[in-house]
């Protein structure tokens, strides 16, 4: 009778070995796999993040769809400047009247306030440009760095220049008609575009510094020789200091375009960047871009 029980027990037991073996070879004791990602879903018509660092699409939404970019436009402006052969940024550029008359004339546009007459340098008409979004700047950079004998000739060949990075970019669907964002008909990109742009200045030391930061006081020269302290220039970009990782990059908005962002942000050694265009609000377009850097660090 033991005998019986032991050979119960033995062939119970190697029924319950089997059992396991057979259970973990098809993973049915494996834990239960991740719920899978939800994309997430925004406000803007359009939009586009990638890793930075090696261009793998993370998420898309009408990404190549070409629209009007407002203010975004800057990111290339500052990237042909900081492009130039044997630039100085410690040169000075004397502020004129009609960069401070266009401002006027566009119904008061976005501007670092800059004062006719102050000597300005090129280093402090960046972060003019990029943290205020001043039109006034970006005026006063592309008269600086274009060519040609009159100042509209020298607005053209900027322009020119702005277009020529896009095309090197291999960039189809981006155009330029302004150095700011004041399009005339035929100034658009796509959100996989702009990312493009985005990442390519993100590449200069001195783009990187200037739209990470949040604030930025100029001191310019009078053109009585003095020392003026300009007010301090805020970043418009409303993720520095509220998503943890931004490092960037630059507010769009307008009539046409809507509310554009493009951002980016690293965390643990991964950097995603992004844009959208045309949300429906300041918050909105902020929530969009955070929504989706979550989504693509979570990939």
């Amino acid at each position: 009778m033991k005998t019986g029980i032991k050979g119960v027990r033995f062939r119970r037991a190697a029924a319950v070995v089997m059992t396991t073996g057979a259970m973990f070879a098809t993973g049915a004791l494996t834990a239960a796999p991740a719920t899978a990602l939800t994309a997430p879903t925004i406000a803007a018509k359009g939009g586009y993040v990638m890793n930075n660092g090696t261009a793998r699409t993370l998420y898309t939404k009408a990404a190549d769809t070409r629209r009007s970019t407002g203010s975004t436009t800057k990111i290339m402006t500052a990237k042909v400047v900081l492009s130039q052969p044997n630039l100085n940024l410690d040169a000075k550029v004397t502020v004129q009247k009609a960069y401070s008359d266009y401002i006027v004339q566009n119904n008061w546009a976005s501007n670092a306030k800059l004062i006719v007459g102050d000597k300005v340098t090129v280093r402090q008409l960046l972060y003019g440009l990029m943290l205020p979004s001043g039109c006034d700047a970006a005026y006063a950079l592309a008269d600086k760095f274009g060519s040609g004998t009159t100042r509209a000739a020298r607005v053209k060949s900027f322009i020119g220049k702005m277009n020529k990075q896009a095309r090197d970019l291999g960039l189809a669907n981006t155009h330029f008609d302004s150095f700011d964002g004041i399009g005339r008909g035929a100034n658009y990109s796509t959100p996989r575009d702009l990312t493009k742009i985005a990442s390519s200045a993100m590449k200069n030391s001195t783009f990187r510094s200037i739209v990470k930061t949040k604030s930025y006081t100029a001191k310019t020269t009078t053109r009585t020789g003095g020392t003026r302290t300009m007010a301090p220039w805020t970043n418009t970009n409303p993720l520095l200091g509220t998503y943890t990782g931004a490092i960037g990059v630059k507010t769009g908005s307008g009539p046409e375009a809507g509310y554009c962002l493009v951002f980016a942000a690293t965390r643990n050694g991964k950097t995603v960047i992004g844009t959208v265009l045309a949300s429906t609000s300041s918050t909105s377009r902020a929530s969009d871009a955070k929504k989706m850097m979550n989504y693509a660090f979570a990939r």
